[in-house]
């Protein structure tokens, strides 16, 4: 079978999705390297994959978070992470490599080597309706003018690495959108906006979801109804005066309300009715496939798994592209949306309440849980990348650029596409199966 080589950031809701789709294919018999830092590798070695650390310290977070600083720490953290990563790859040459829609070095790697390459986007797939947030734009412009020093420190890094590799056709800007010939998108057709505008390239498989067992910490099945759950991610700390608002107005509709602090203490939140149940993490599929309302901070992943479950929400967006997701879901008619200034108990109670008693907003969100599970998960971007594998011609790959130490000069041959290494024209993939037995354990955001 095939070596395929996974490299990703260090987010856990870019790692996430990727973990079923990896388990999947150690099942069918591929090998698989995951090449990621040490927080992410007990959930990665569950996946029978072959876990291989990058050296040095953890990505350093953008600061101030921004376009404009996110860009520098990608072109930077490539600077330092590639010579490592090619000797890593070199030792176990690749037949693929699947990079996340925002790791630059996994798509330098591919040209570096000459092998075919897919992008993997957690997010909506980047066009006119949705715009990447690094794409070219007077926002960005005025970002950069005022950020200096990480615009300098974007340039050196971008004219090191055109220095050192073959960086042609990799975008000059836009990191946060290197497509490939082939792009796994983690959401139904119907949930992305302007798919219409897009290329075939762009394979919306749905969430990918493995099988994962169950938690008893939290027994589902004897909660009373309706149940009622909030979350607002685990990326930042999550304002107990909010979640305390959650939970005082739910209360009153009957049911058990649940409530995900993340990393804030639930202690915080102060005494609660009876009904609620407060803790730092919850297993969210299982809640979900029980509950009736979701109150969530409008991340994809936990958007496309309340999709998934068919659970009708409330959006209270807190950043990125959340506001975005938010306006999808309201568009769509599966979810109401509510700005961070306008959370107020009568507020939440009243949007709750019509949630839970509208049929159409259930009607909604059934619908689109049949078009994400149509999609076909984790099973369809398996067959996806071993259709795409199939369809190369190792005989037209140029030869892999040889070791060239910590200062590599020019390297592999030109890819196809914006940024891309070698690849077929795609066909359509089947649908989805049964899920494997894989745990992933990580929290999602």
């Amino acid at each position: 079978m095939s070596t395929i080589a996974f490299l990703n950031i260090p987010m856990h809701g870019h790692i996430n999705p990727t973990l079923p789709i990896v388990a999947e294919l150690v099942r069918r018999g591929h090998r698989v390297t995951y090449h990621t830092w040490p927080a992410f590798r007990q959930e990665i070695e569950a996946t029978g994959a072959v876990v291989r650390l990058h050296p040095g310290g953890d990505f350093p977070a953008p600061d101030p978070p921004m376009p404009v600083t996110l860009m520098e720490e990608l072109a930077r953290t490539t600077v330092r992470l590639l010579p490592a990563v090619l000797s890593d790859l070199r030792g176990t040459p690749p037949d693929l490599v699947v990079h996340d829609n925002a790791c630059l070095w996994g798509a330098i790697a591919a040209r570096e080597l000459a092998v075919p390459a897919a992008a993997s986007f957690t997010t909506f797939a980047y066009n006119r309706s949705v715009p990447s947030p690094t794409s070219a734009s007077w926002a960005l412009l005025a970002s950069a003018a005022a950020h200096a020093r990480h615009a300098r420190g974007y340039l050196r890094a971008r004219r090191e690495l055109r220095r050192r590799y073959d960086t042609r056709g990799l975008p000059p800007l836009d990191l946060g959108n290197i497509r490939q010939p082939l792009n796994l998108v983690y959401t139904s057709r119907t949930f992305q906006p302007g798919a219409e505008d897009l290329a075939p390239s762009y394979r919306f498989v749905g969430p990918s979801i493995g099988a994962r067992p169950v938690d008893p910490s939290l027994p589902v099945e004897p909660l009373r109804d309706p149940v009622m759950y909030a979350s607002l991610g685990t990326l930042f700390s999550a304002d107990p005066r909010m979640l305390r608002t959650f939970a005082t107005a739910l209360a009153p509709l009957g049911g058990t309300v649940i409530i995900s602090t993340g990393h804030t203490d639930p202690a915080a939140l102060g005494p609660l009715p009876a009904q609620v149940i407060a803790r730092h993490s919850v297993p969210q599929l299982q809640v979900l496939g029980r509950a009736a309302l979701f109150i969530t901070h409008g991340g994809m992943n936990s958007v496309n798994e309340a999709l998934y479950a068919g659970v009708p929400m409330l959006v209270v967006p807190q950043g990125a592209d959340q506001p975005l997701v938010a306006r999808r879901v309201t568009e769509l008619g599966a979810g109401l949306s509510l700005r961070n200034r306008d959370v107020t108990e009568d507020a939440v109670r009243a949007l709750a309440r019509s949630l839970l008693e509208v049929p159409r907003f259930r009607s909604a969100a059934n619908t689109l849980a049949a078009a994400q599970r149509g999609a076909g998960g984790f099973r369809r971007a398996a067959d996806e990348l071993e259709r795409y594998l199939r369809d190369s011609v190792p005989t037209d790959r140029p030869a892999p650029a040889p070791a060239r130490g910590a200062a590599p000069g020019p390297g592999a041959g030109p890819g196809t596409g914006a940024g891309a290494s070698p690849g077929p024209a795609l066909g359509p993939g089947p649908g989805a199966g049964p899920a494997p037995p894989f745990h992933d354990p990580s929290p999602r955001g």
